[in-house]
């Protein structure tokens, strides 16, 4: 499946920004209140850092174009102080949206949390959305700091995808261990390794 920007958003309305940012797009299923986005959210503001949790239409029924959108209204072109992090489906939207911009940008930093390009066996509802994975050569040169966390046993995510993704990035995963899919259910409330990339 092939994405353009031009057919899902005025590239023209975003600006880049001076201020230090950052953006936490959920993933499939899930709410900006779930899981550890809202403390995330709060240590960093607490930090002086701006941050928005937008809220991913149909979150359980999820559509590239709708999701495309609405993180790119959130993250805009990216600039050395803008920080994204994603979770879960939201690593494959906001890699989309990365390598779909034409103008140039560059991300202070990434962080993607159980992130994958591939079907996932056990969420085949997924198959379509995830069709056609995603082009990710080039990104990480743009990228100041980028990170990919993982668990050593994911329920939904096998621990292969998380590591192809991180190789095909030129990069290594970190291993959280016992954080499951990094659930509320999980009992993952908190991340601090986001935060301690972050920081």
């Amino acid at each position: 499946m092939t994405f353009t920007l031009a057919s899902i958003f005025n590239v023209g309305r975003m600006t880049s920004t001076t201020a230090r940012r950052a953006v936490i797009i959920h993933g499939y299923s899930a709410t900006p209140q779930d899981h550890w986005f809202g403390w995330l959210a709060e240590e960093l503001g607490t930090r002086g850092i701006t941050t928005a949790v937008p809220a991913m239409p149909t979150p359980e029924a999820p559509e590239p174009g709708p999701w495309l959108r609405t993180a790119g209204d959130a993250i805009g072109v990216p600039d050395e102080q803008t920080t994204v992090v994603a979770h879960s489906l939201g690593c494959l939207t906001v890699l989309r949206y990365l390598a779909a911009l034409r103008t140039p940008w560059r991300l202070g930093a990434l962080v993607l949390v159980a992130g994958f390009v591939d079907p996932c066996p056990t969420l085949p509802n997924l198959d379509d959305y995830i069709s056609g994975g995603c082009p990710v050569n080039g990104l990480a040169e743009r990228i100041d700091r980028l990170r990919l966390l993982r668990s050593d046993a994911d329920d939904y995510v096998p621990i292969q995808h998380t590591d192809r993704l991180a190789a095909s990035l030129d990069t290594t995963t970190v291993v959280v261990p016992g954080a499951g899919h990094f659930l509320g259910s999980d009992g993952v409330t908190t991340l601090p390794q986001v935060l301690d990339v972050l920081i």
